[in-house]
């Protein structure tokens, strides 16, 4: 059985990077060899074994055709005739095109350790118009290797992708992924730059392309700040400040409604984070109550750590938690709960928490000086 490391594995042990997983190509096998062979068969496109110890993926050689269009118009060759050169033409770029054999020799038929040498980005072959899911994965790259540069011959394929209307046949949900991982990598402003610079960017994310300046800089502070794609989204979708084509986006993309919501809070209160310490009781209170504070607490705490990743301002988070802290626990009475009904007992609490407030404010407020204490 001659089996091969491939793709981003041979890639990151090129670069001294960290291996996250590990992709097997087998080739001159089989179907039914693999499976007499004990390895378990999944995959429902084409066939990938897993390996009956260490459960790693092992894929047959294949070749692919473009029969439609979209990220599924493909059909498969996996037969035992599929040589590993053929298998490395259909993947999306050099650097992802080496392979690695049982005895360490490498395999790179299409200058891809060339290409790691000289930090390009390069598609393998002029197949790589054939799957539009390539334009993002290029994007994302250079979001993780941001000293790469992306080839002028590629970048030409990538623009004539977006012209003849293969981006529009993206599926939303890989759409949205791809954008999840680009947002967790070290430079994730590298994936707008380049989707803007092969005219994708109108077409997959029109929110960003009217505002990229605003954008780009939004990224470039935050990530500076925090590594969670998370944070990165919210707060990049927070600077278009356009909540009608932020919310068309994320249902478009069918972005985690968790997501959803706390890009909401930030768009609607960000300014009210800034205001903290000017606010009476009674609007600190309406505050707590539109966040939702007193039910979804984490939710609240996480709306904190974003203002303060977004302002700099760890002083009005303290405030807050200060504040929220006091007001959170009523005391109720057995007797009370028992003998009144859900709206007397919700204004009781709105009440008490009202009183504790103004007496937290109080507090915070700077002593008068004495009469000794007074400079005349």
């Amino acid at each position: 059985m001659n089996i091969y490391l491939v793709g981003g594995a041979v890639r990151d042990q090129l670069l001294n990077l960290p291996i996250k997983e590990k992709d097997w190509v087998v080739v001159g096998e089989t179907q039914r060899s693999m499976l007499a062979a004990g390895f378990k068969q999944v995959g429902k496109d084409f066939p990938v074994f897993l390996h009956p110890k260490t459960k790693e993926e092992y894929a047959l050689a294949r070749k692919e055709r473009k029969i439609a269009q979209g990220y599924h118009g493909f059909e498969f060759d996996t037969t035992a005739s599929v040589t590993l050169e053929e298998d490395l033409l259909r993947r999306d770029l050099t650097i992802n095109a080496i392979a690695k054999s049982e005895s360490n020799a490498l395999i790179d038929p299409y200058d891809g350790i060339s290409d790691l040498k000289n930090k390009i980005l390069r598609h393998v072959s002029p197949a790589f118009v054939e799957d539009p899911v390539r334009i993002l994965r290029v994007a994302r790259f250079a979001a993780r290797f941001p000293d790469f540069k992306v080839a002028e011959e590629t970048n030409i394929l990538m623009k004539q992708m977006a012209q003849d209307g293969e981006v529009n046949a993206l599926v939303s949900e890989r759409v949205w992924k791809e954008f999840e991982k680009a947002m967790s990598e070290v430079a994730p402003w590298r994936f707008i730059e380049v989707l803007s610079d092969c005219d994708a960017l109108p077409i997959l994310f029109p929110i960003f392309h009217s505002k990229k300046i605003e954008v780009i800089d939004c990224l470039r502070k935050i990530s500076e700040r925090t590594i969670d794609a998370f944070d990165r989204i919210v707060l990049v979708m927070q600077s278009t400040h356009s909540f009608e084509a932020v919310e068309h986006l994320y249902k478009q993309y069918r972005a985690p409604k968790p997501v959803f919501e706390i890009t909401q809070l930030m768009m609607k209160y960000e300014c009210d984070y800034e205001t903290a310490t000017k606010k009476s009781a009674k609007e600190l209170l309406n505050l707590f109550i539109a966040l939702d504070a007193f039910r979804r607490e984490d939710r609240f705490k996480y709306w904190l750590r974003l203002c303060e990743i977004i302002t700099s301002n760890t002083q009005n988070s303290a405030y807050f938690l200060s504040a929220f802290n006091e007001i959170n626990k009523i005391d109720l009475s057995k007797n009370f709960v028992e003998n009144n009904h859900g709206r007397v007992i919700g204004l009781y609490i709105e009440n008490q928490r009202l009183k504790k407030l103004k007496h937290f404010l109080r507090g915070r407020l700077p002593v008068a000086p004495t009469r000794d204490q007074r400079k005349y």
